[in-house]
């Protein structure tokens, strides 16, 4: 039996939220269908409410610590993800971009995700297709096809069952995407360094035949 580490990355901004209610449906679901399959599964939480002032210190010094040092561990080290936001002006919050942001190039490359957002009404729905898959696709992330958005009105009364039905069947297709990994890559740089660029561009100044013989 195979242990997976499944992180669950909650960018709600108050307590209680929507989004942690729905993050937390994810996770309860995507546990189920992994454990389904046979693997066990250690569920890490990491609540971007909690790091949020060390989320502007990392920002600006450029060396997350402490606490916000072991979410980011929890959530490049994992096997899978589920990352949720709350819709902030038709896209992900500040924080959640913010997090984000000091996630090293290339360490989420290869990682199944689930994404998931709320909002008030109905007519942001797109922002997982708009904003969030976009994000993650462009750190190398593998997302599932279906996305989960819940509007408030999702929580209970008509809108709760079809909520459930998008929970479970994106839950199993993040466990059908992890079951189909055979290890991730190793993360290489994302970018050729300046210096190597700088060498690269004195040496063709130096050589400008490459080697060659000129042509005659």
């Amino acid at each position: 039996m195979t242990s997976r580490t499944l992180t669950v990355i909650s960018g709600g901004l108050r307590s209680p939220s929507s989004t942690r209610l729905l993050a937390d449906q994810l996770a309860d679901a995507a546990r189920a269908a992994i454990e389904a399959g046979g693997d066990r599964v250690d569920l890490r939480v990491v609540d971007l409410r909690e790091h949020a002032h060390p989320i502007t210190d990392a920002l600006l010094t450029g060396f997350p610590t402490g606490s916000l040092r072991d979410a980011l561990e929890d959530v490049t080290g994992a096997d899978a993800l589920v990352a949720v936001t709350p819709t902030f002006q038709g896209s992900y919050s500040g924080l959640f971009k913010s997090f984000l942001d000091l996630v090293e190039a290339g360490r989420l490359r290869g990682v199944p995700v689930l994404l998931g957002a709320t909002g008030g009404t109905e007519r942001h729905s797109l922002v997982i297709e708009h904003a969030l898959r976009p994000l993650f696709s462009y750190l190398g992330a593998l997302t599932v096809p279906t996305g989960v958005y819940a509007a408030t009105a999702d929580f209970g009364g008509e809108g709760s069952a079809p909520l459930a039905a998008r929970v479970d069947r994106a839950a199993a297709e993040l466990a059908a995407l992890l079951a189909g990994t055979r290890g991730r890559p190793a993360a290489g740089p994302e970018v050729v360094p300046f210096a190597d660029l700088l060498a690269a561009t004195s040496r063709a100044d130096k050589d400008p035949d490459g080697g060659h013989e000129p042509w005659s």
